[in-house]
């Protein structure tokens, strides 16, 4: 995982130095500013080494072609394999990116398979492209004599850009061709057919997923797992920990006392995991607010919420790994918001709404993951986003997702078919228990309105404008041309539309 700065047709390693120092919290353990002879490119890289990690320095300049990559490759080995390993320089999976281009396949990027973003660049010719969810980040800006690509909005603050955009999940530019989708999420199934085995879809469902987790904690290093005790990073937790044969580091923040808290703890015992606790108090909150908001590239009100545990999630798995995996996408991929109870009855709106929310997870929940996680150079995984972990999430019917379970009552069960494929890894309380905010279950609204008190030196209860009001002035007191950042920031709203 790392972060990296291009400049195509831009002759200046000082800009190319300065824009990497801004976002070199993303890779903690190398800088480096290359200059080509021979391609007109100057590409900076930091680095967080997680595979090949003795040898896989970027950028890598390969006959005259230069890639920077942020992300991992997880069918590296498969590829190595097909592609002829003596044509490898690195143990780097990020290197398999240059071959495949090499290769002259008509669709050499769909071939790679993970969480990725990456620039490449020829004497005559510059490719960007990103994974198809938009786990990793990409921008690209329009100079005068150039472009300029970038792992984080910050790299161009103070440059005084006026068009800057983000590449879009499974988008890529390419200057001779320019922008095209070359992946796109399929679309969800809507209701069951008649004499369905639904036994065999939960079933089936149990195998992918053990198969995403396996391939998503491939790694050199030791691989870790937040833990906030809901289902998602229960389930996560739970598959690593058979996946392994050591106890799984697990990692479980919030207040004293709070229902996360509580539950992680059950569920470390259960899968004999190694567990380790952080507990926050208002302070704590107030004190945090600065960095986080900093790098979250965001104002947005329940963006900064959820925001907050992850920081302290983050920087407790620091002490202990570099790399973790977390539960997001679930909700996204099996109906699991409070919002989408109001679907049940209308299974065909309800796939639509998936479908759409997991498009627009790129500048929200994934930004937030991304941004809090690299800020202390800590990879976070997210395996129920694997690529084909979503195409079979996407074929079960939604209504097997939010389903009603009592058609006296309409009462219904969100992520129905997931907590069945999973109901035996975990104490029944735990699979069927009801799904809380990150934010809700780990105790941070419950003590925001005293941290939001400190930080404003006000006694009374803060409105939810007046605390907008008070993350977008922390936001624009760290940057020197705010509005550009707000400008490209995700809303949570974007990812809750009503029924």
């Amino acid at each position: 995982m790392c972060g990296f700065v291009c400049l195509w047709n831009i002759d200046d390693e000082t800009l190319a130095q300065r824009m990497i120092e801004s976002i070199a919290h993303r890779g903690p353990d190398e800088v480096q500013v290359y200059r080509s002879e021979n391609v007109p490119a100057v590409m900076a890289h930091c680095r967080l080494s997680i595979i090949g990690t003795q040898n896989g320095r970027q950028p890598i300049d390969n006959a005259n072609n230069i890639l920077v990559a942020n992300g991992e490759i997880y069918n590296h080995a498969d590829l190595r394999a097909i592609l002829g390993e003596s044509a490898f320089e690195t143990e780097s999976d990020s290197e398999t990116i240059l071959h495949l281009f090499r290769s002259d396949q008509l669709r050499w990027v769909a071939r790679l398979d993970g969480m990725f973003a990456f620039v490449l660049a020829t004497k005559d010719r510059v490719i960007a492209a990103r994974d198809p969810l938009g786990i990793k980040p990409l921008y690209v800006a329009e100079f005068e004599e150039g472009l300029a690509f970038a792992s984080e909005l910050k790299a161009f603050d103070g440059l005084g850009l006026k068009s800057i955009q983000a590449i879009k999940p499974g988008g890529m530019f390419d200057s001779i061709d320019g922008f095209r989708q070359w992946s796109r999420i399929p679309h969800g199934a809507a209701d069951i057919d008649p004499g369905v085995n639904i036994e065999a879809i939960y079933r089936e469902l149990r195998l992918v997923l053990e198969d995403a987790v396996r391939k998503w904690m491939v790694a050199d290093v030791e691989v870790g797992s937040f833990l906030s005790g809901g289902l998602d990073s229960s389930i996560i937790a739970a598959l690593a920990a058979k996946a392994i044969d050591r106890p799984l580091k697990t990692f479980s923040v919030g207040v004293e006392g709070s229902p996360d808290l509580l539950a992680a703890r059950q569920v470390a015992e259960h899968i004999g995991a190694d567990h380790y606790e952080l507990t926050f108090t208002p302070q704590d909150l107030a004190d945090a607010l600065p960095h986080v908001i900093y790098h979250l590239e965001s104002a947005d009100v329940d963006l900064v919420r959820s925001a907050m545990p992850t920081h302290f999630a983050t920087t407790l798995a620091r002490r202990h790994v570099k790399a973790t995996l977390t539960g997001e996408g679930a909700d996204e991929l099996f109906a699991g918001y409070a919002y989408h109870h109001d679907y049940a009855t209308a299974p065909r709106e309800l796939a639509e709404e998936l479908t759409r929310s997991l498009q627009s997870m790129h500048n929200i929940n994934l930004q937030r993951v991304d941004r809090i996680t690299m800020a202390q150079g800590l990879e976070a995984r997210t395996p129920f986003l694997d690529r084909d972990l979503i195409d079979f999430a996407q074929s079960i019917p939604a209504s097997l997702k939010m389903r009603v379970t009592d058609e006296a009552t309409g009462k219904t069960v969100e992520k129905w078919i997931l907590r069945k494929a999973c109901e035996d890894l975990l104490p029944p309380e735990l699979v069927w228990r009801e799904k809380a905010q990150f934010d809700e279950g780990t105790g941070t609204v419950g003590v925001l309105d005293q941290a939001l008190g400190l930080v404003a030196n006000s006694p009374t209860p803060i409105s939810r404008e007046t605390e907008a009001a008070i993350y977008e002035q922390i936001l624009r007191e760290q940057f020197k041309d705010p509005d550009f950042i707000l400008e490209n920031a995700g809303t949570w709203t974007d990812n809750r539309v009503a029924h």
